[in-house]
């Protein structure tokens, strides 16, 4: 078959990955010869979700192993799924049935909407499969797995067990005592009327107030208030009767349990242990709380003095818990303030006789919103506080002088201290609304009777985190780990197994049958919350392999190799597949966790919508062809860094698969066939190419087993197009004519099959097509034979010599750009110094340097005027160029491009020499800048070295 012209990506994509899927050629199992097995398992995208670049760098790396390690004959399981993402998939279902004009959720029931659920994932939930495999994805796509299969009310088509594996584990650890209810702080979202992981909690900064009040000093009381400078010397001396705040959320103010300052702030050590008056609610039924003592409060930042709201922020909340602080909830679920529970005057005596130090019990019927804020929004609320604190006289002033502009009157005015300023402030990366820290009753993980095993498995080495870095987030995440929240207020999900009678007792069991047999004659009501996906995720590796059923799949790919992910999930589903896998089944989920970078735009800015920025993997894939862009996203991927990606990069990397293609349509054109045994040639030129293949191979080999990906397709790129497609291609156009020709042909069909097999695992598209093309294959590439070739291929001799070709030919072309030698001219290669291997060297290739450097025939003689030097191993040469450039303009030229490097360069210096600059910008930052600067050191000494020889001319 002829070959076109050029690579038509868009075609040969489709075609090429249908015959793979008709032939199940990623089949567990497929191509197997060997034993040894290699597991990978997908971190399951959203259901709800399409590809994003992030997905395409995490899938690209994983196919590379995956389809590298299959070549190679590895029973490999490359296992896919998707999780049912129980916020977004409600969010999205939800909208549509908004769109459609039907009754909401809450009209139709939890049944029917749980199965609109299903059958929007059977409309729309394959979306980012379909992606993956436009990537070249090689997963096992008849397992595809589902963190939902098998649910109730899932329809046909969606059988499993996952569910079944889900509540298993949570009935075994409940009745362990590891999985309990509680009550505790957590991130609620009141839009969705749920608690949400930190993970869907998006951290903005957005313009905020800081407002300042003063809480009096019960029954009248004052006190000297006095502020020192950093030497001990008195700044301010006055006597007061309130301590002051600041706080941007004032609403909360009514739920305050104390007030805190740091122990050693002196300025507060006569009032410590007294009581203040909160500034706000009714005055019959003002509450007084007391002045405590905690490591929290910072003593240098504004009054020193701040407010503890126990169920409205993380921070206070753990001040609470350590001093025995009540905690009252303000908001209700749409985050308004509450308007259940007691009246105020009744919650108002409960919460001062708890401040009296008073046990009152449980206080969540207590509601400190007074009559005339309950039911409003939280923002309205917020309004009203501030205008009754400030019309009360209890915010701090400051004095405000203002100048008439006509009279020169002066007028003075008490203000209210307002801090405009930029706070970060919580939202949901789903709702759009601000988070909200709640008190609630949820669903916990003991994570610190679990959390042992996790941290010894990768302290010993059982699991190995690449790179080394990301070892200390998990562990200072697993050595600080707090209770697991694991229930979520959603209808879309794993319902929690747990019933309840009248009397509120818990029944756990894997069905209502079982829990009422429990509880005989009693009625009972389920649990209506649903399992957070972290849950049912974090078995993700032992659930798509039929756990809890023994099943071969089991048994040959658990544990799994390597889990390839990105470093903001370390914590929230990593660290929880090594705490649950090591509980349920006793041993790790996977030996290797491999960390990809964050793929950034072209500035290093991390890419978001907001900033317009981000890249659309589908658009370059549909512009440039999926090969392109997976050798671009794995020759970025640098261990430790994040990847810089443009088009234009892309652009570059869809130029080496035309370059590829090129060379093999001219091997084409000259007769070359693939599918040979590797030849045993006679010839310099082609002993050398089967040396530098045989190195190529065992340095990718050596790259992919260390996880170095961008040192696999970089080195494989400079053979290629290096090597293969520029110099044996030039090298063999004279062999095809006479005695040598028959062993060049397969010399370069044998060294292109080799190139094909390589570069298989990073493009696997051309690859594939080229193989096809090029002989009479007994199977597809996919399941090729990964080369094995090892350095006894390497000739020292044809090495020696061919190297040594290549280096004075480089020379030449070098020394010609750079002097402006216009590139038509021939020119006169004069020896004037050469060692019998260069003289061997010469004699043997004077055809090839002689129409690859543009020269003469070597001649021996001397350096004179009007010429410069080029020196090789073992000769030195000198080329006449006196009389074919301006030396005069050349010179000029040289010194204005030196001037303008030098400048550069000095800048670049300047830089490092910062001390702010090297304390305070990312590490990688740093190193690129070193590395520009060397890049500019090394061109400066190169135009020197050119002007040196110009003035000598």
């Amino acid at each position: 078959m002829t070959m076109e012209k050029s690579f038509d990506a868009a075609d040969a994509e489709a075609r090429i990955a249908a015959g793979w899927e008709a032939a199940n050629a990623f089949a567990a199992g497929a191509n197997a010869r060997r034993a040894e097995t290699f597991t990978v398992m997908i971190p399951p995208p959203n259901v709800t979700g399409s590809l994003h670049i992030g997905h395409a760098l995490n899938n690209t790396l994983q196919d590379i192993l995956v389809r590298w390690h299959r070549m190679r004959g590895f029973d490999t399981l490359w296992q896919p799924g998707q999780d049912h993402a129980g916020i977004a998939t409600q969010m999205v279902v939800e909208r549509r049935m908004a769109e459609r004009g039907e009754p909401g959720r809450r009209e139709i029931g939890r049944e029917a909407f749980t199965a609109k659920i299903w059958d929007w994932k059977r409309e729309s939930g394959d979306t980012i499969i379909n992606q993956l495999k436009r990537l070249g994805a090689s997963a096992d796509w008849s397992r595809n797995a589902f963190t939902m299969s098998g649910a109730p009310g899932a329809p046909a088509g969606e059988e499993g067990n996952f569910h079944d594996a889900v509540i298993r584990v949570f009935v075994d650890l409940y009745n362990k005592g590891i999985i309990y209810r509680g009550k505790r702080l957590v991130n609620w979202d009141p839009h969705f009327e749920t608690a949400i992981s930190d993970l869907e909690v998006e951290n903005r900064e957005v313009p905020g107030h800081m407002w300042h009040f003063k809480y009096p000093l019960a029954g009248g009381a004052t006190y000297e208030y006095v502020e020192r400078d950093e030497d001990g010397r008195v700044t301010l001396r006055e006597t007061r009767n309130y301590i002051s705040i600041a706080t941007t959320r004032p609403e909360t103010m009514l739920g305050d349990g104390a007030v805190a300052v740091h122990p050693s702030d002196a300025r507060y050590a006569p009032i410590v242990g007294q009581m203040v008056e909160i500034p706000v609610g009714p005055k019959e039924h003002r509450r007084l709380i007391p002045i405590i003592t905690d490591e929290y409060p910072d003593p240098d930042f504004g009054s020193g003095a701040v407010k503890i709201t126990g169920a409205h922020d993380f921070n206070d909340y753990g001040v609470a818990m350590r001093n025995g602080i009540p905690l009252y909830a303000l908001l209700d679920t749409k985050g308004a303030m509450r308007a259940d529970g007691l009246s105020y005057a009744d919650s108002a005596a409960i919460a001062s006789r708890a401040a009296a130090g008073e046990d009152v019990g449980d206080v969540t019927a207590v509601n400190l919103v007074p009559d005339e804020l309950r039911g409003l929004d939280r923002f309205e609320a917020r309004k009203r506080v501030i205008d009754a604190i400030t019309a009360e006289g209890l915010a701090v002033t400051y004095l405000h002088r203002e100048i008439e502009p006509e009279t020169g009157a002066e007028h003075l005015e008490r203000r209210p201290v307002i801090d405009a300023k930029p706070i970060m402030q919580p939202f949901g990366d789903r709702s759009g609304v601000v988070i909200e820290p709640m008190l609630t009753d949820q669903w916990f993980v003991d994570t610190k009777r679990i959390v042992e095993p996790a941290l010894e498995a990768v302290r010993s080495g059982r699991t190995e985190i690449l790179p080394e870095q990301h070892r200390r987030v998990y562990f200072n995440w697993l050595e600080n780990i707090e209770p697991w929240t694991i229930s979520r207020q959603l209808w879309w999900g794993h319902q929690i197994p747990v019933w309840y009678d009248a009397e509120g007792n818990q029944y756990c069991a894997p069905t209502e049958a079982e829990a009422q047999a429990m509880a005989p004659g009693k009625t009972l009501t389920r649990d209506p919350d649903v399992l957070d996906t972290w849950f049912s995720s974090g078995l993700w590796p032992i659930g798509t392999l039929g756990w809890p059923e023994k099943t071969p799949e089991l048994e040959r790919y658990f544990p799994t190799d390597v889990l390839v992910t990105g470093f903001d999930i370390i914590f929230f589903w990593v660290a929880r597949m090594m705490m649950m896998q090591l509980e349920v089944v006793g041993d790790v989920p996977f030996r290797t966790v491999y960390v990809h970078g964050l793929v950034r735009d072209e500035k290093g800015a991390k890419m978001s919508k907001s900033k317009g920025n981000v890249i659309d993997p589908l658009t370059l894939v549909d512009a440039y062809g999926a090969d392109a862009l997976r050798f671009t996203l794995t020759s970025m991927a640098a261990m430790g860094r994040d990847p810089k990606l443009g088009p234009k990069h892309v652009e570059v990397n869809r130029n080496f698969v035309t370059k590829i293609w090129n060379a093999t349509r001219f091997a084409e054109m000259n007769g070359v066939r693939g599918g040979g045994a590797r030849p045993q040639p006679s010839h310099t030129v082609n002993r050398w190419i089967i040396g530098e293949t045989a190195r190529i191979l065992m340095a990718t080999d050596e790259a992919l087993a260390s996880y170095r990906f961008n040192d696999a397709a970089t080195g494989l790129y400079a053979f290629v197009w290096g090597k293969v497609c520029d110099w044996y291609v030039e090298f063999a156009k004279p062999l095809f004519d006479g005695e040598h020709a028959d062993e060049t042909r397969a010399t370069m069909g044998w060294v292109l099959d080799q190139c094909f097999a390589m570069l298989h695992p990073i493009m696997p598209f051309v690859t594939e097509e080229l193989w096809a093309l090029t002989a009479d294959r007994d199977r597809m590439l996919v399941h090729g034979d990964w080369p094995e070739l090892d350095a006894d291929l390497i000739d020292a001799d044809a090495d020696r010599q061919m190297n040594w070709v290549i280096a004075l030919i480089e020379g030449v072309r070098s020394a010609r750009a750079q002097m402006g030698v216009p590139a038509g001219a021939k020119l006169d290669l004069v020896v004037t110094e050469a060692d019998p291997a260069a003289r061997a060297a010469l004699a043997d290739n004077g055809p090839l340097i002689e129409r690859l450097a543009r020269v003469n025939a070597p001649a021996d003689g001397t350096a004179g005027k009007g010429m410069i030097s080029v020196s090789v191993q073992g000769a030195s040469f000198a080329l006449p160029i006196g009389d074919v450039i301006d030396v005069a303009a050349e010179t000029a030229r040289l010194r204005k491009a030196e001037g303008k490097t030098r400048k550069d360069a000095e800048g670049l210096q300047k830089r490092l020499s910062n001390p702010k600059f090297v304390e305070n910008a990312e590490a990688e930052v740093i190193d690129e800048t070193r590395e520009k600067l060397a890049a500019l050191e090394d061109d400066i000494a190169r135009l020197q070295a050119a002007l040196a020889q110009l003035a000598a001319m």
